[in-house]
Protein backbone atom coordinates (compact mmCIF):
# COMPACT_ATOMS: atom_id res chain seq x y z
CA UNK A 1 0.00 0.00 0.00
CA UNK A 2 1.10 3.37 -1.09
CA UNK A 3 1.68 6.14 1.92
CA UNK A 4 2.13 9.77 1.00
CA UNK A 5 5.02 11.64 0.62
CA UNK A 6 4.64 14.11 2.97
CA UNK A 7 1.16 15.25 5.33
CA UNK A 8 2.34 18.53 5.05
CA UNK A 9 4.26 21.19 2.59
CA UNK A 10 7.64 22.66 4.09
CA UNK A 11 6.16 26.26 4.00
CA UNK A 12 8.89 27.74 5.26
CA UNK A 13 10.96 26.89 2.45
CA UNK A 14 9.39 27.93 -0.92
CA UNK A 15 11.50 25.45 -3.19
CA UNK A 16 10.67 22.77 -0.87
CA UNK A 17 7.33 23.66 -0.88
CA UNK A 18 6.99 24.16 -5.18
CA UNK A 19 8.53 20.25 -5.14
CA UNK A 20 5.48 19.15 -2.42
CA UNK A 21 3.14 20.92 -4.43
CA UNK A 22 4.72 19.49 -7.98
CA UNK A 23 4.53 15.74 -6.47
CA UNK A 24 1.24 16.06 -4.84
CA UNK A 25 -0.71 18.18 -7.53
CA UNK A 26 0.60 17.42 -10.75
CA UNK A 27 2.82 14.01 -11.16
CA UNK A 28 0.21 11.80 -8.51
CA UNK A 29 -3.11 12.39 -10.35
CA UNK A 30 -0.83 11.08 -12.97
CA UNK A 31 -1.15 7.51 -12.00
CA UNK A 32 2.42 7.91 -10.54
CA UNK A 33 1.86 6.16 -6.84
CA UNK A 34 4.86 4.17 -6.57
CA UNK A 35 6.42 5.43 -3.26
CA UNK A 36 10.13 4.38 -4.39
CA UNK A 37 9.32 6.63 -7.49
CA UNK A 38 7.68 9.64 -5.18
CA UNK A 39 10.96 9.35 -2.98
CA UNK A 40 13.18 9.20 -5.86
CA UNK A 41 11.49 12.83 -6.46
CA UNK A 42 11.88 14.16 -3.75
CA UNK A 43 15.80 13.40 -3.17
CA UNK A 44 16.77 14.41 -6.85
CA UNK A 45 15.84 17.97 -6.92
CA UNK A 46 14.81 19.22 -10.68
CA UNK A 47 15.88 22.44 -10.35
CA UNK A 48 19.31 21.81 -10.10
CA UNK A 49 19.24 20.46 -13.52
CA UNK A 50 17.41 23.49 -15.19
CA UNK A 51 19.13 26.05 -16.46
CA UNK A 52 19.61 28.80 -14.90
CA UNK A 53 16.95 31.27 -17.14
CA UNK A 54 14.49 28.86 -16.76
CA UNK A 55 14.85 28.26 -12.75
CA UNK A 56 11.87 29.78 -12.10
CA UNK A 57 9.94 27.25 -14.38
CA UNK A 58 11.41 24.31 -12.70
CA UNK A 59 8.09 22.80 -10.80
CA UNK A 60 6.26 24.14 -14.18
CA UNK A 61 4.29 21.09 -15.89
CA UNK A 62 6.20 22.14 -19.45
CA UNK A 63 9.40 20.37 -21.54
CA UNK A 64 12.29 23.33 -20.23
CA UNK A 65 14.61 24.18 -23.22
CA UNK A 66 18.37 23.73 -22.54
CA UNK A 67 19.69 26.08 -24.74
CA UNK A 68 19.39 28.57 -27.56
CA UNK A 69 16.07 29.74 -28.70
CA UNK A 70 13.06 28.36 -26.86
CA UNK A 71 10.74 26.95 -29.57
CA UNK A 72 14.22 25.88 -31.72
CA UNK A 73 15.51 23.72 -29.01
CA UNK A 74 12.04 22.31 -27.63
CA UNK A 75 11.18 21.57 -31.39
CA UNK A 76 15.05 19.93 -31.97
CA UNK A 77 14.68 17.41 -28.85
CA UNK A 78 16.90 19.96 -27.13
CA UNK A 79 14.90 20.12 -23.21
CA UNK A 80 14.49 18.30 -20.18
CA UNK A 81 10.93 16.47 -20.53
CA UNK A 82 7.91 17.48 -18.60
CA UNK A 83 8.36 16.56 -14.81
CA UNK A 84 5.23 14.19 -14.51
CA UNK A 85 6.27 12.34 -17.82
CA UNK A 86 10.04 12.03 -16.04
CA UNK A 87 8.56 10.72 -13.44
CA UNK A 88 5.94 8.24 -15.47
CA UNK A 89 8.49 6.67 -17.44
CA UNK A 90 10.74 5.99 -14.18
CA UNK A 91 8.00 3.84 -12.86
CA UNK A 92 7.15 2.01 -15.99
CA UNK A 93 10.93 0.96 -16.04
CA UNK A 94 10.90 -0.12 -12.61
CA UNK A 95 14.57 0.18 -12.15
CA UNK A 96 16.55 -1.67 -9.71
CA UNK A 97 19.72 -1.39 -7.50
CA UNK A 98 21.32 -4.47 -9.58
CA UNK A 99 20.76 -3.24 -12.95
CA UNK A 100 22.78 -1.00 -15.46
CA UNK A 101 20.56 1.30 -17.43
CA UNK A 102 21.22 2.75 -20.79
CA UNK A 103 20.08 6.31 -21.69
CA UNK A 104 19.25 8.06 -24.82
CA UNK A 105 19.49 12.03 -24.86
CA UNK A 106 20.89 12.64 -21.75
CA UNK A 107 19.95 16.66 -21.45
CA UNK A 108 20.87 18.19 -18.28
CA UNK A 109 21.50 14.97 -16.68
CA UNK A 110 17.96 15.19 -14.69
CA UNK A 111 16.50 11.54 -15.94
CA UNK A 112 19.77 10.18 -15.30
CA UNK A 113 20.22 11.23 -12.20
CA UNK A 114 16.71 9.78 -11.10
CA UNK A 115 17.42 6.64 -12.99
CA UNK A 116 21.35 6.74 -11.47
CA UNK A 117 19.01 6.72 -7.93
CA UNK A 118 17.20 3.59 -8.67
CA UNK A 119 20.43 1.54 -10.70
CA UNK A 120 23.93 0.36 -10.13
CA UNK A 121 25.12 2.34 -13.39
CA UNK A 122 23.71 4.42 -15.81
CA UNK A 123 25.41 5.18 -18.72
CA UNK A 124 23.73 8.07 -20.55
CA UNK A 125 24.50 9.37 -24.04
CA UNK A 126 24.12 12.78 -25.24
CA UNK A 127 24.51 14.39 -29.06
CA UNK A 128 25.16 17.43 -28.13
CA UNK A 129 28.70 18.00 -26.54
CA UNK A 130 27.37 21.33 -24.83
CA UNK A 131 24.82 19.61 -23.24
CA UNK A 132 26.87 16.21 -22.26
CA UNK A 133 29.25 18.91 -20.37
CA UNK A 134 26.02 20.77 -18.87
CA UNK A 135 25.04 16.65 -17.81
CA UNK A 136 28.47 16.13 -16.50
CA UNK A 137 28.76 19.14 -14.31
CA UNK A 138 25.06 18.97 -12.86
CA UNK A 139 25.69 15.67 -11.76
CA UNK A 140 28.91 15.89 -10.21
CA UNK A 141 27.59 19.34 -8.46
CA UNK A 142 24.54 16.62 -6.97
CA UNK A 143 26.76 14.14 -6.13
CA UNK A 144 25.75 11.67 -7.99
CA UNK A 145 28.65 9.63 -9.37
CA UNK A 146 27.00 6.48 -10.43
CA UNK A 147 26.44 8.12 -14.22
CA UNK A 148 28.78 8.24 -17.08
CA UNK A 149 28.14 11.30 -19.83
CA UNK A 150 28.94 10.20 -23.29
CA UNK A 151 29.26 12.58 -26.07
CA UNK A 152 27.46 10.05 -28.80
CA UNK A 153 24.99 9.93 -31.26
CA UNK A 154 22.49 7.57 -29.64
CA UNK A 155 20.72 6.70 -32.81
CA UNK A 156 24.14 6.14 -35.18
CA UNK A 157 27.02 5.49 -32.71
CA UNK A 158 27.98 2.10 -31.62
CA UNK A 159 27.63 1.77 -27.57
CA UNK A 160 29.93 -0.65 -26.69
CA UNK A 161 28.83 -0.62 -22.58
CA UNK A 162 26.01 -3.39 -23.14
CA UNK A 163 24.38 -5.23 -22.65
CA UNK A 164 22.40 -3.29 -20.19
CA UNK A 165 18.98 -4.45 -18.14
CA UNK A 166 17.18 -1.31 -19.08
CA UNK A 167 17.16 1.42 -21.53
CA UNK A 168 15.00 4.58 -21.70
CA UNK A 169 14.96 6.83 -24.69
CA UNK A 170 14.21 10.79 -23.27
CA UNK A 171 12.19 11.72 -26.04
CA UNK A 172 10.33 10.28 -29.15
CA UNK A 173 11.10 8.18 -31.81
CA UNK A 174 8.97 7.15 -35.03
CA UNK A 175 9.48 3.46 -34.14
CA UNK A 176 11.24 1.21 -31.71
CA UNK A 177 14.90 1.46 -32.96
CA UNK A 178 16.26 -2.54 -33.54
CA UNK A 179 19.68 -1.52 -33.16
CA UNK A 180 19.34 -0.73 -29.15
CA UNK A 181 17.11 -3.54 -28.59
CA UNK A 182 20.10 -6.27 -29.76
CA UNK A 183 21.97 -4.59 -26.24
CA UNK A 184 19.04 -5.79 -23.76
CA UNK A 185 20.35 -8.36 -21.53
CA UNK A 186 17.65 -11.56 -21.45
CA UNK A 187 15.02 -10.04 -19.32
CA UNK A 188 15.51 -6.46 -20.24
CA UNK A 189 13.21 -3.45 -21.20
CA UNK A 190 13.38 -0.90 -23.38
CA UNK A 191 11.11 1.91 -23.00
CA UNK A 192 10.42 4.59 -25.63
CA UNK A 193 7.77 6.81 -26.82
CA UNK A 194 6.90 6.33 -30.64
CA UNK A 195 4.70 7.49 -33.25
CA UNK A 196 4.11 10.73 -34.33
CA UNK A 197 1.78 13.95 -33.54
CA UNK A 198 -0.75 14.22 -32.35
CA UNK A 199 -0.88 10.41 -31.51
CA UNK A 200 2.23 9.10 -29.87
CA UNK A 201 2.32 6.34 -26.75
CA UNK A 202 4.67 4.85 -24.40
CA UNK A 203 6.20 1.29 -25.93
CA UNK A 204 7.99 -1.05 -23.58
CA UNK A 205 9.71 -4.06 -25.09
CA UNK A 206 10.79 -6.60 -23.15
CA UNK A 207 13.70 -9.63 -24.28
CA UNK A 208 12.65 -13.00 -23.16
CA UNK A 209 14.82 -15.16 -24.80
CA UNK A 210 14.63 -14.74 -28.51
CA UNK A 211 11.29 -13.08 -28.34
CA UNK A 212 10.46 -9.82 -27.58
CA UNK A 213 6.76 -8.21 -26.04
CA UNK A 214 5.68 -5.17 -26.37
CA UNK A 215 3.32 -3.24 -24.36
CA UNK A 216 1.44 0.32 -24.72
CA UNK A 217 1.08 1.31 -21.62
CA UNK A 218 0.29 5.16 -21.56
CA UNK A 219 -0.44 7.58 -24.65
CA UNK A 220 1.69 10.81 -24.60
CA UNK A 221 3.74 13.25 -26.88
CA UNK A 222 7.23 14.29 -26.25
CA UNK A 223 9.77 16.99 -28.57
CA UNK A 224 11.87 14.42 -30.93
CA UNK A 225 15.17 12.80 -30.46
CA UNK A 226 17.39 13.26 -33.34
CA UNK A 227 18.52 11.12 -36.26
CA UNK A 228 16.07 8.40 -35.85
CA UNK A 229 14.60 6.45 -38.97
CA UNK A 230 11.45 8.25 -39.63
CA UNK A 231 8.86 7.09 -42.36
CA UNK A 232 9.17 8.02 -46.09
CA UNK A 233 8.47 11.30 -46.58
CA UNK A 234 7.92 12.44 -42.73
CA UNK A 235 8.73 15.67 -41.68
CA UNK A 236 8.51 16.83 -38.04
Amino acid sequence: MNMPLNTTANTSDPIAHARYNLIQQQIRPWDVTDQKVLDTLEQVHREDFVPAAYRSLAFVDMEIPLRGNPETTVQNGQCMLKPNLEARLLQTLKVQKHERVLEIGAGSGHMAALLADNADHVVALEIDPELAQMARDNLERAGVTNVTVRQADGARDSVTDGPFDAIVLSGSVAEVPAQLLALLNDGGRLLAITGQEPVMRATVVRKQGDRFETTHPFDVNAARLAHFTEPSGFKF
